[in-house]
């Protein structure tokens, strides 16, 4: 994606992941803080997740190889692969048809796929998108994901394979997240998922964008 003329700095797809844990009646979310030397979003809580990258695609022809790569099949694999580099926790299961072989596993996706288990990328739901506004040092197209903890393949608490990237990962309630400090799209976030969490089965809930364009930053809704 462009700079949409807003800027100079060019727009980068990426992907971030928003794991809910539910105990009981509570659910909590992980998030971690980034470094103050970060380039972006130094010392904000944030929800893992990172940039699209070419393993990405590459990965999507190696699952599917009667397939083109494409984008849409890309993002969901770099918000698995991101979640896992930043908090060591996978979203896969066992499953020998869905490991390819050696030779075609991308550079960064080798430890997953050491584990004996293939990405679950149906087990994401889209329920955001935002393009970080012009005037900052790095600019990213960003679609969010939820994903279940039950679904993570290691215990939940188990971050000892994190790569240090977000410090302090721990599960919060959404009432102590937004104490926290947040950028202004993660304080959003947190109140659509409160809406999602207040009516969990509506499937037809439209996706709200964050866009820019001569006129200014907006919001939109997209179908789901």
């Amino acid at each position: 994606m462009g700079d949409n003329g807003t800027g100079a700095v060019p727009i980068r797809d990426a992907a971030t992941v928003v794991v809910v844990r539910r105990d009981g009646d509570q659910i909590r979310v992980l998030m971690g803080q980034r470094g103050a030397g970060a380039v972006f979003m130094p010392d904000k809580f944030v929800f893992p997740g990172g940039a699209v990258d070419p393993g990405d695609l590459a990965l999507a022809t190696s699952l599917d190889p009667d397939n083109e790569p494409t984008l849409a099949r890309a993002l969901p694999l770099a918000a698995i692969r991101e979640l896992w580099e930043e908090t060591g926790l996978m979203l896969g299961a066992p499953d020998v048809s869905a490991v390819p072989d050696a030779a075609e596993v991308p550079e960064g996706w080798r430890g997953f796929f050491a584990a004996g288990l293939g990405p679950r990328p149906a087990d994401l739901r889209l329920f955001f998108r935002a393009v970080t506004p012009p005037g900052r040092p790095r600019r990213f197209d960003a679609r969010f994901y939820l994903a279940e903890a039950g679904d993570l393949f290691n215990p939940v608490d188990d971050f000892g394979g994190a790569s240090g990237e977000l410090l302090y990962l721990s599960w919060l309630d959404l009432a102590a997240a937004r104490k926290l400090a947040l950028p202004f799209i993660t304080e959003v976030v947190l109140s659509e998922l409160e809406a999602i969490f207040e009516a969990p089965h509506d499937a037809a809930r439209p996706i709200p964008f964050f866009d820019h364009d001569a006129d200014g930053s907006h919001f939109r809704l997209l179908a789901p």
